[in-house]
């Protein structure tokens, strides 16, 4: 199979419209982009997740598309295929989520895919991000970097994702609910011990905010302040410093039994000794229990 080539600005010529991905507020209506505007303007038919909260958005930028499309999760088997033939009849179609860039975690990708399927120019109009936002204003690694969208319900499949990122220096992004924030970061603390977490909530908006400190430090203060909106969650990678320092751990040679018997020995109760075994090697609890079994 022939590697494909598109030309963005020629395309689109040929009887055939352009897939436009177009990036929205993430709460602050000024940084919507003057090309976002100008491209909502020109064309045919707007696609949203939720089209109550887009149209106000159109009403506040005057944009009246000659159709408004209701494009989500549920409904994506059938209205992909149909946003697909508007296109290939000529219209120009504009994809937009109800925050930020669509396409990131929501099934925009799959448009997406059936757009180039059909040989349909998809064009990116950049815009709002959450995730990155958090990412440069956190005072974490940017040169490395993996975005996970929202982390697994399942504590078990939440573990081995963060084992996962466990020995890698990238820093890691993820999206989530103030319902579940207080779980995931006692995890994170459980399965990597003390690494550096950033918390923003409310971005770009009136009552933007951030925390800062290791998961057990940023728990303990939402402990004390129930957690409110949603917050994307960036996570400090392994520092070569921690991987060095591992490697000269006085621990390395010894099993999880002596490691465990060592922290007995100073004093400490069996579950403390287990506790502070799985920090030392960026491991849960559970797989210290399990191994002792």
């Amino acid at each position: 199979m022939a590697a494909t080539v598109q030309k963005s600005f020629l395309d689109g010529e040929q009887g055939q419209g352009i897939l436009y991905l177009v990036a929205t507020p993430i709460g602050n209506l000024d940084d919507m982009t003057f090309r976002a505007v100008k491209v909502l303007k020109e064309c045919h038919i707007i696609a949203a997740e939720d089209t109550r909260q887009t149209r106000k958005l159109l009403t506040h930028f005057d944009i009246s598309p000659e159709m408004l499309f209701s494009y989500h999760e549920h409904n994506k088997a059938t209205s992909g295929p149909e946003l697909i033939r508007y296109i290939i009849e000529g219209k120009n179609l504009a994809l937009v989520s109800d925050a930020g860039l669509p396409a990131i975690s929501d099934p925009g990708a799959d448009l997406v895919k059936l757009a180039l399927d059909a040989g349909i120019s998809v064009v990116p109009i950049p815009g709002a991000n959450a995730a990155l936002s958090a990412l440069i204003a956190s005072g974490l690694d940017t040169d490395r970097f993996t975005f996970a969208g929202f982390p697994p319900r399942e504590r078990k499949e939440l573990q081995e994702l963060l084992q996962s990122f466990g020995a890698s220096h990238g820093t890691v992004l993820f999206y989530e609910s103030p319902h579940r924030v207080a779980k995931t970061l006692g995890v994170i603390q459980e399965t990597l011990g003390a690494r550096k977490v950033v918390l923003a909530r409310e971005l770009t908006k009136r009552h933007e905010e951030w925390l800062r400190g290791t998961a057990e430090e940023c728990l303990q203060w939402l402990e004390e302040h129930p957690p409110l909106g949603e917050y994307c969650l960036v996570l400090e990678g392994k520092s070569e410093e921690a991987e060095e320092q591992e490697r000269q751990a006085w621990w390395q040679e010894l099993s999880l039994a002596e490691h465990v018997a060592q922290y007995e020995q100073q004093g400490l109760n069996r579950k403390e000794a287990m506790k502070r075994t799985a920090s030392d090697r960026s491991i849960s609890k559970r797989d210290v229990y399990n191994a002792l079994l």
